[in-house]
């Protein structure tokens, strides 16, 4: 295992206000990839550690307790996907998965068991530093809201219950695991029922991304939702977005 340290003040890095002291565990086997990412985010002043395959990654994710991770599909051991699922049970962390194919069965996967983002390989180093700044903002924004409202009433609708102060949802009386990034994507559709919200806002007030080009992460997660609370909640307006619909009853 290997461990990078932080980069020296005054580097070129740039990170965002509250972020300075995050620790990002980086799961790749590929040297060449692992310290090019590694070197781009300590550059950012994140403390950054890699792992080399499944097995390591996960151990290191319960010895850090890392605020992100970026995780190759393919490791030796067990796979990207089986390190996400241990991961997870032990303590939710978001997770940028990193995969080799550009197929939408693999990238829904990664999404059901856990990940909250994906990248397709290759991919540029500044969009990966934008994607793990997007993830770190969010839970910094979901730690301060968790603070500052923790008696925020339930979401109820039918038979679909959201807990915004535990982050927890219920359908039918059954619990439904979300990711981090798939229940604050219900929270937003939920708050406005009826009413369509473009692909682009969804974007940008959920990942926090000014870029459009990730739309097609926006319409991956509400297949990982419907797939998990069932295809009548949410309808799709073509070309435009997502409108949360309410159960009858």
């Amino acid at each position: 295992m290997t461990t990078t340290p932080p980069a020296a003040a005054g580097g070129s890095g740039q990170a965002v206000a509250g972020q300075q002291s995050a620790t990002v565990l980086v799961v790749e086997d590929e040297p060449a990839i692992a310290t090019a990412i590694a070197q781009r985010l300590s550059a950012e002043g994140w403390r950054v550690e890699v792992a080399r395959d499944g097995l390591s990654g996960v151990d290191a994710a319960a010895r850090l307790q890392p605020d992100a991770v970026v995780l190759d599909v393919m490791l030796p051991g067990i796979d990207g996907l089986e390190v996400t699922r241990r991961i997870q049970a032990d303590r939710p962390v978001p997770i940028l998965m990193l995969t080799a194919r550009d197929d939408e069965t693999d990238m829904l996967v990664g999404l059901g068991v856990g990940a909250d983002d994906y990248m397709t390989k290759p991919f540029s180093m500044r969009e990966l530093v934008a994607r793990v700044k997007a993830l770190l903002r969010r839970v910094e924004r979901a730690n301060q809201v968790a603070v500052a409202t923790p008696t925020d009433p339930p979401i109820v609708m039918g038979d679909v219950v959201i807990d915004r102060a535990q982050r927890r949802v219920h359908r039918a009386g059954e619990e439904v695991h979300l990711t981090p990034t798939e229940f604050e994507l219900l929270v937003m559709l939920a708050s406005s029922p009826k009413t369509v919200l473009t692909r682009e806002r969804l974007l940008a007030e959920v990942w926090d991304w000014a870029d459009a080009s990730g739309t097609r992460t926006v319409d991956s997660h509400i297949k990982a939702l419907r797939r998990k609370l069932g295809a009548d909640l949410i309808r799709t307006v073509h070309g435009v977005g997502y409108a949360f619909e309410p159960p009858a009853g």
